[in-house]
């Protein structure tokens, strides 16, 4: 799916194909594909990296346009088992355009960043400032998420809940990877900076999004490290409440048994003691009754 836009007047605009100057394809289809390659000079392999969630940040300077492939989180699904997953996008630089090739449909330019644009340069570090954003906000809700899950791990021995944590936890290392994936590719945009051919204010915003991504990076790999070396101690609260619970169960099942035995000493169909007593029945429960409460200061005394 092909959707165009127009940079006029340092905003963008929707527009026709005929006239617009940015050109946005959403998980583009073989006749798109070719239409790229042929038309456009884009090689098949960096189109096909642009797609690939699994490829690198990179860089790559060719005749007519320079490629640039980088690094998203994906929109925050439904998903019950919290997985939050990247994305790669693939942002194709020409001298009168800009081509962007993304695997699924989201709002570009919604962002205030985007209300006043000047170029296409600054559209290429805008696009990768509100990256780095998405991933500081997701790296937020991921923080909420594991409070939520600390708090009803306390209290259960549901298997979901550790799962839950594995989850963000694999999510988190995919983030790392994708932050510093990016950090090289910001690196490399700087240090080739003469090529794209930023003035002033585009440097320095090159600049300072260099130490936001920066920062993004440290705040990931911190939150990380720390749900990494804290999972064993809540896989142990788990335990520990099983062991509770079968403790609680095991005083339940002899608080049970005690006066059940006194009950059954005095049910067996032979000639037993106050059989013919109008009182046995009150005299049998006060014995079972005082049974229970033998074993309970028992229990107590050991402190168990």
């Amino acid at each position: 799916m092909l959707k165009s836009f127009k940079l006029e007047n340092q905003k963008i605009i929707d527009s026709n194909e005929k006239d617009a100057n940015i050109f946005v394809y959403i998980a583009p289809d073989d006749n798109e594909k070719r239409i790229l390659a042929d038309r456009y000079k884009i090689d098949e392999h960096t189109l096909s990296s642009s797609l690939d969630p699994d490829e690198l940040s990179r860089i790559e300077f060719e005749p007519e346009h320079i490629a640039i492939i980088y690094k998203r989180p994906k929109n925050i699904s439904k998903d019950k088992r919290l997985l939050f997953k990247v994305d790669s996008v693939g942002i194709f630089l020409f001298r009168e355009k800009i081509i962007i090739v993304m695997s699924e449909d989201i709002p570009l330019f919604s962002a205030k960043l985007f209300q006043k644009t000047g170029s296409y340069n600054e559209i290429l570090l805008k696009l990768l400032s509100v990256s780095v954003t998405h991933f500081l906000e997701h790296i937020k809700v991921m923080h909420m998420i594991t409070d939520e899950l600390e708090k009803k791990i306390s209290s259960s021995m549901e298997n979901k809940y550790i799962q839950n944590f594995f989850n963000i936890e694999k999510s988190l290392v995919y983030y790392v990877n994708s932050i510093n994936s990016n950090s090289v590719l910001i690196e490399r945009i700087r240090n080739n900076s003469q090529k794209f051919g930023f003035n002033q204010e585009e440097t320095e915003f090159l600049d300072d999004l260099i130490i936001d991504n920066n920062q993004c990076f440290r705040q990931a790999e911190i939150y990380s490290n720390i749900l990494a070396s804290l999972m064993d101690a809540r896989v142990s609260i788990v335990s520990n409440n099983l062991n509770i619970l079968m403790k609680t169960l095991n005083i339940i099942t002899i608080a049970i048994m005690v006066p059940t035995l006194v009950v059954s000493a005095f049910s067996m169909n032979v000639s037993i003691p106050m059989q013919h007593n109008p009182h046995a029945f009150w005299i049998i429960m006060g014995l079972a009754l005082l049974s229970v409460a033998g074993f309970l200061l028992f229990w107590k005394y050991k402190k168990w």
